[in-house]
């Protein structure tokens, strides 16, 4: 039976997902076999995986769990994220269970109706991992200390709980149960009341299982904060195992709230480099899409308000959206449609992003908050697409023919489609993925989720982005991943040893 290390936090964002992912890659490079997990997940970034009771079939799961897995070296399954939720608006989410959709729930519904359900799978996810594997770093959930979720908190409490009872049940006098890293972001101040009111408040038993707290995001010399360390270790009883300096390793973010308010612009990557502009959907999905060309060298990925977003942009890209047709809406009445026929540079459109460059979607009651059934696209595309309740999670492997913003690209790209609807060509344009997708000079679109993830889209996209901007393109080559980015940031600053995770005799 595996030891399940439980990396929690004070609050949201604190970091427990670079955490959990750096434990993940220096396990692995450790020679240790080590699984994520996170038992319940609110994202509309998602990916699909392998289901884990049927491989041949593919589940949704949260993106962060998919990133750890990949620190892990390990492929992802939808056991390490066994529950789903994805908001849809006015209060109601998306219920995902095992990586199938079983309903639309608004959040009483859940915790009296689908709640149990929901925590017998995540229990037999984690049984399934911590028989396979050695390690398995589980992430929480915001805080390990809303008292006003403590009897349903099935990320955190939940968590703690059944996988410190599995491993009680299999212990047979050698691992530990579950243990708990308590983590506490210091950047916005109230680091050490943040830290000593969640103990306070933390359900005895969990409190028990706290090993230790690593305060992150921190600027400056990291002895200024010994005296506080000193005092809060006497008052708790728990050690403080590590300062982390404020580091972006570069890992794809898990939702929304990390992109740029209504009405606000913020550029990611190069401010100086070539702009590639994203309109900032009410609705965004899948953002992390962009994330690879963020990355690259001299590149600047610019989210912000569809009235102004295209000024000074060499490309754009339309993103995935949880809710096509009120987004296509909003967008037209903020007049971005004028404005992107009237753009000169590539544009891309994913999922969404590209059922709208189309000429229409029909049956779009369906999905939109309205009872219109035909809404017109900016009709860059020969495209139309049909609404259904069908909705389609597959992974797909394709041929890549060159065309469009891609010309002068060919190779095998993976990916993955997660989408409700079918879109038909209705004039002549090239099919850029086997059959799928189309493009026509300047533009193209597709349903292929992660398709930046493939080098050869990504250097054909740039090179044409750079080409239409008039500068040349630097080399970027030599870019250490975020994976072991992450590894060295907790290695260097957390007291693995303290954890018995400074050797692979785990």
């Amino acid at each position: 039976m595996a030891r399940t290390l439980l990396v929690a936090g004070t609050a949201s964002h604190v970091g427990k997902s670079t955490v959990a992912s750096g434990l993940c890659r220096h396990l692995a490079d450790q020679g240790v076999a080590v699984a994520p997990y996170k038992a319940q997940n609110m994202s509309n970034n998602a990916r699909a995986v392998p289901r884990a009771g049927d491989p041949t079939k593919a589940g949704e799961i949260g993106v962060s769990q998919y990133v750890q897995a990949r620190a892990a070296r390990i492929e992802a399954t939808t056991d390490v994220n066994p529950v789903l939720l994805k908001p849809r608006g006015d209060g109601e989410s998306q219920l995902i269970i095992d990586g199938e959709a079983v309903g639309n729930v608004a959040a009483g519904e859940y915790y009296e109706n689908g709640w149990e359900r929901a925590r017998e799978a995540a229990r037999r996810a984690h049984a399934r991992l911590a028989a396979k594997y050695d390690v398995v770093i589980a992430e929480g959930a915001g805080s390990i200390a809303e008292i006003n979720l403590a009897d349903r908190d099935l990320a955190n409490v939940e968590t703690a709980r059944f996988a410190d009872r599995g491993a009680s049940e299999g212990r047979a006098g050698g691992p530990r149960g579950v243990e708990v890293l308590l983590v506490c972001d210091i950047e916005r101040g109230g680091a050490f009341a943040s830290l000593y009111g969640t103990l306070e408040l933390m359900p005895e038993d969990c409190r028990e299982r706290v090993v230790g707290a690593l305060i992150t995001k921190f600027r400056g010399d990291s002895d200024l904060l010994e005296p506080g360390i000193e005092e809060i270790e006497d008052r708790t009883g728990v050690p403080v195992l590590g300062v982390l300096p404020y580091d972006d390793p570069g890992l794809p973010e898990e939702d929304s709230v990390s992109l740029p308010a209504a009405g606000e612009t913020t550029v990611y990557g190069d401010p100086e480099g070539v702009r590639i502009a994203i309109p900032r959907l009410s609705r965004i999905s899948n953002f992390t899409d962009l994330e690879p060309l963020a990355r690259e060298e001299g590149v600047g990925v610019a989210y912000g308000p569809p009235e102004s977003v295209l000024d000074g942009a060499h490309a754009v890209v339309l993103p995935g959206t949880k809710n096509t047709v009120d987004d296509l809406l909003e967008l037209r009445e903020a007049g971005f449609g004028d404005r992107l026929r009237e753009f000169s540079g590539p544009i891309v459109g994913l999922c969404g992003g590209y059922q709208m460059l189309g000429e229409r979607i029909t049956n779009a009651a369906v999905e939109g908050t309205g009872d219109e059934d035909v809404i017109e696209g900016f009709g860059l595309l020969p495209v139309e697409t049909r609404f259904s309740e069908e909705k389609r999670v597959e992974r797909v492997e394709r041929e890549l023919r060159g065309v469009g913003p891609l010309a002068g690209a060919r190779g095998r790209v993976t990916g993955y489609e997660i989408h409700m609807g079918e879109s038909r060509l209705t004039g002549p344009a090239a099919r850029p993925f086997d059959e799928e997708g189309a493009a026509t000079g300047r533009t193209l679109g597709t349903y292929l989720h992660g398709v930046f993830e493939n080098r050869i889209v990504r250097e054909a996209f740039l090179d044409h982005v750079f080409e239409h901007a008039g500068r040349e393109r630097p080399d970027s080559s030599d870019r250490t991943s975020p994976y072991d980015r992450a590894a060295r940031l907790v290695a260097d600053h957390l007291a693995l040893d303290a954890l018995g995770f400074d050797s692979p005799q785990i």
